[in-house]
């Protein structure tokens, strides 16, 4: 089981990897994760907003049987976040390489 500080700095990244793909609204999003990453809409709502807050994301609404759907759309700023994950992929792929060769010596 991955732990959950680790799991927090992943969210925000696969969020925008989501949106990345197509405009989203929060369930969608959430099921588009469930594959991958287990997301309620309590840790998933509080998150968007700071991301939208960061700039990394646009929030608008459109009429879906009658009523209001919030969706949201990655910006400029949020490619570059997670271009700025992958740039960084090669260091944790080092960390946890170091860490693995340091369990084999049990």
């Amino acid at each position: 089981m991955i732990n959950p500080q680790m799991k927090k700095g992943l969210l925000d990244v696969c969020i925008l990897s989501v949106l990345q793909r197509d405009d989203s609204y929060g369930y969608k999003i959430i099921k588009d994760l469930s594959d991958y990453i287990k997301l309620s809409e309590s840790t998933l709502y509080p998150i968007l907003r700071r991301l939208e807050t960061a700039g990394f994301l646009e929030v608008y609404s459109v009429e879906h049987r009658g009523r209001l759907r919030k969706m949201y759309r990655i910006t400029d700023s949020g490619t570059d976040q997670i271009r700025e994950f992958l740039d960084g992929w090669n260091e944790i792929e080092a960390i946890y390489q170091y860490i693995k060769e340091g369990m084999g010596n049990e």
